[in-house]
């Protein structure tokens, strides 16, 4: 199992991107959470298999019809053994 961090940015708030991103990490099996940041930016916590997870990057990079992803910076990180994948609010 492998786990990354994900910043998304661009106009990804309040354009349905965490429902989204929660949608299709469920439909391939990645855990984790997806949570708005002050700054504009979409924060994802995403843990998986390397192909669930190369699935995974692919669709939130394209993101929601009316997002807009202008960056995807990626950076692996210890999975924490995350049992779903959730919103989190502040």
């Amino acid at each position: 199992m492998k786990a990354l961090k994900i910043r998304v940015e661009g106009i990804v708030q309040g354009v349905g991107f965490r429902y989204f991103t929660r949608r299709v990490a469920k439909s391939l099996g990645v855990k984790g959470y997806v949570m708005n940041m002050d700054d504009g930016s979409v924060f994802i916590h995403a843990e998986g298999d390397e192909n669930a997870l190369r699935r995974f990057l692919n669709e939130v990079a394209k993101g929601p019809p009316a997002a807009v992803v202008t960056n995807v910076s990626v950076e692996e990180t210890t999975p924490e053994g995350y049992e779903d994948f959730t919103i989190k609010y502040y």
